[in-house]
């Protein structure tokens, strides 16, 4: 069978749209408003479909995201998004050739990773992709939770105030950048990212619901974080039954992430909360009088990063203590599979994160530098994707198999050098 593998064109978009749909097992027609969305959103020369007789069916799109590292820098990524195969045309390499072609592309801009979020577990480890954070989500049961119903507000003169979306279009673009300094794992939010999720850019025909929006606001008057969220209207025997669902909170301070979560949790009528996207050690459950009044009810991978250049992502954050390792990275071929090389590595593989290097590291930065020397630890590009931001072990991941300590004690060097205080945290699905 001839399918034609390329880069689509304006006049391919209502087609690729129709065959994303499709994929992702959505009623297939594509709506005015979301063609026109994604004609703002997409940049159609890093977005491949695959094409059956003129018809698509394949996709994929990348597009350049910085993501935070440890430390307070970024580091530029290639985001994978929107891949899908028709369930007609699976098992014939399609998501291999796109892949591998826009990987490539990557490695040649000097971009440092590459990301995606997983929709399916078992696909993307085998082009060189690992788990990076994790989210979890809590439900609250206010009632249980022991949190005063007759809370103020914020008892350090700082103040919590109800803003309208226009407002949170302003605030929230800057407020989010000084998040991104303070937490690693969060990515970059565009303009069309806050105008589609505060009304101003439909993404489809379906009526957009107004959220709440909330911000904190410091003793000096800074706006510190800000908290949206929606409810639901559900009432029984005149007795209030609202469940009140998180769609973003993010705070620079600790003071200013409790005082969203004791206002929400007081607001009169709400009688359980659901999160939404979490870090697993996020503060929530413990700074409730009672714990178990959260219940854990979903737990899970969620970035995905996939080293390009290594030294470069290397470089590129801090860590905990000084130390150094010598880590042989295995990439055995090109990104997607094949035998084709951007690189090349001291250990004879062929894709671009393969090599053998010395890290150099401390809390003010480090170097990374290829090396002869013998290593440490000799791991695939995919456990050092997950280990990279700091949320993974070594030692676990030695423990199962998928990095092999060369040195006694590697693994555990390695852990106090990666490892973070608080867990790597990507809020956003892309």
């Amino acid at each position: 069978m001839n399918l034609d593998v390329r880069t689509i064109t304006e006049d391919d978009l209502p087609n690729w749209v129709r065959a994303r749909r499709t994929g992702y097992v959505l009623p297939p027609t594509p709506g005015r408003t979301e063609l026109a969305f994604r004609r703002e959103l997409m940049d159609l020369s890093r977005a491949q479909g695959a094409f059956d007789a003129g018809r698509c069916v394949a996709t994929y799109r990348s597009f350049t995201q910085r993501i935070s590292v440890p430390g307070g820098a970024s580091v530029t990524a290639n985001a994978v998004s929107n891949v899908s195969v028709s369930a007609t045309h699976r098992r014939r390499g399609l998501l291999s050739r796109m892949i591998d072609r826009d990987l490539r592309e990557a490695a040649e801009r000097g971009d440092a990773a590459a990301t995606l979020i997983a929709a399916e577990y078992p696909i993307y480890g085998r082009f060189g992709f690992g788990p990076a954070t994790r989210v979890t989500e809590w439900e609250v049961d206010v009632a249980r939770s022991g949190v005063d119903p007759r809370h103020a507000g914020p008892g350090d003169g700082g103040r919590v105030d109800y803003v309208d979306v226009s407002e949170l279009r302003e605030l929230g673009p800057a407020l989010y950048e000084r998040v991104r300094a303070v937490r690693h794992g969060l990515v970059d939010r565009t303009d069309v990212w806050w105008r589609r999720n505060t009304g101003a850019l439909p993404m489809d025909d379906a009526p957009w619901t107004e959220p709440f929006a909330v911000v904190h606001r410091s003793a000096e008057g800074t706006v510190d974080g800000l908290l949206v969220f929606t409810a639901d209207d559900r009432w029984e025997a005149k007795l209030p039954h609202q469940t009140a669902t998180v769609l973003d909170l993010v705070a620079v301070s600790p003071a200013a992430e409790r005082a969203l979560w004791l206002f929400l949790l007081s607001v009169d009528w709400i009688t359980s909360v659901r999160t939404g996207y979490r870090a697993p050690d996020d503060l929530l459950p413990d700074l409730l009088p009672d714990p178990r009044a959260a219940r854990v009810v979903m737990d899970a991978d969620l970035l995905w990063l996939r080293p390009l250049d290594v030294p470069a992502l290397l470089r590129s954050r801090t860590y905990a203590v000084a130390g150094s390792l010598v880590l042989d990275v295995t990439d055995p071929a090109g990104p997607g599979g094949s035998s084709g090389s951007v690189g090349g590595g001291l250990s004879g593989s062929s894709g671009p994160a393969a090599g053998r290097f010395l890290l150099d590291a401390g809390p003010d930065g480090a170097t990374c530098t290829r090396t002869t020397r013998p290593a440490d630890l000799t791991l695939p590009a995919a456990a050092l994707g997950s280990l990279f931001l700091g949320g993974e072990s070594a030692v676990r991941l030695a423990a199962l198999g998928r990095v092999t300590e060369e040195r006694p004690g590697a693994a555990g060097r390695a852990d106090a050098l990666l490892r973070t205080g608080r867990r790597p945290w990507c809020a956003d699905i892309f």
